[in-house]
């Protein structure tokens, strides 16, 4: 028997009005995940930046928000870039006033052998995932010090940041440094108000999922429900309410935390593991050749 299922669409984990007059940016908010929690916010009252590289995203993200009742403002940004980074805050504190909350959520990923990765293949994960989440993070936390004002950052994980990630080299340290950024900026910037926390999900099947990840994985989409302990996958507002949660008033002394979302999976052992099937296997690519 799985878990049961989730409250349903549209319910809240909150009090209605809980994020009333606060202002919050979620990166990669125009679809997926980044979506899901950008409407968690907006349902408890937040006015929400759906911030992206993308126009079309962004139109999407914006629209969805609207259409639950909520507030959005479509925002460019490229998280690679500090000074674009930079312009984006203002662009916000300028329409919808100071920033309260960040989720850093926008991310790059693509499964490779490490041996096939070029340095542009390394740098087009590592730039996105912890360079971008480190210059957002940073403009908040710069902004809101100087200020004086609390604030509340939540950043998007994996759990191979704890087990490693075959097939995914840039994106499991990257992810890595993502963690221990979290472990670090809620330790140096408690003492003014901020809290800094980590969220990783599990398998939350979506219908905005990267072909490049669905496809390139031998049978992602394939029985999921049986590859977690749960004995289902997550629904995207699931993810969302533990967002929502982690940067409210009810979590006022959690910092420094970084909470798993999938149902038990990433604990799971075999009693025997199954053959090893090396990696360029898996994803039925050739031997290796420098040539």
């Amino acid at each position: 028997m799985p878990l049961p299922e989730p409250p349903p669409v549209g319910s809240t984990p909150l009090p209605l009005g809980t994020y009333d007059g606060q202002v919050v940016i979620v990166t990669g908010s125009g679809t997926g995940l980044g979506k899901a929690i950008a409407l968690e916010f907006a349902r408890l009252g937040a006015a929400v930046a759906v911030a992206s590289r993308s126009a079309e995203h962004r139109a999407a993200g914006v629209a969805a928000v609207e259409a639950a009742g909520g507030r959005a403002l479509d925002v460019e940004l490229d998280i690679r870039d500090a000074a674009n980074v930079a312009t984006a805050f203002d662009a916000v504190e300028a329409a919808l006033g100071p920033v309260d909350v960040l989720v850093n959520n926008a991310a790059g990923n693509f499964p490779s052998p490490a041996e096939d990765l070029s340095p542009n293949a390394w740098r087009a994960v590592t730039s996105i995932v912890l360079d971008g989440t480190f210059f957002c993070s940073r403009e908040l936390g710069r902004r809101a010090i100087a200020a004086r004002r609390p604030a509340s950052i939540l950043n998007i994980g994996a759990a191979y940041a704890w087990t490693g990630g075959p097939a995914f080299a840039h994106s499991a340290a990257a992810k890595a440094g993502v963690k221990n950024l979290t472990e670090t900026l809620a330790v140096e910037w408690g003492p003014y108000g901020i809290r800094v926390n980590g969220l990783v999900p599990g398998l939350f099947p979506h219908e905005d999922e990267a072909a490049h990840i669905t496809e390139g994985v031998p049978d992602r989409g394939k029985a999921e429900d049986r590859r977690t302990p749960a004995w289902r996958v997550g629904t995207p507002r699931e993810l969302g309410w533990a967002a929502v949660f982690l940067c409210s008033p009810w979590a006022s002394y959690v910092s420094g935390h970084t909470m798993v979302v999938d149902g038990a999976n990433w604990q799971r052992r075999h009693l025997l593991m199954p053959e090893f099937t090396p990696i360029r296997d898996q994803l039925g690519k050739g031997p290796f050749s420098l040539d």
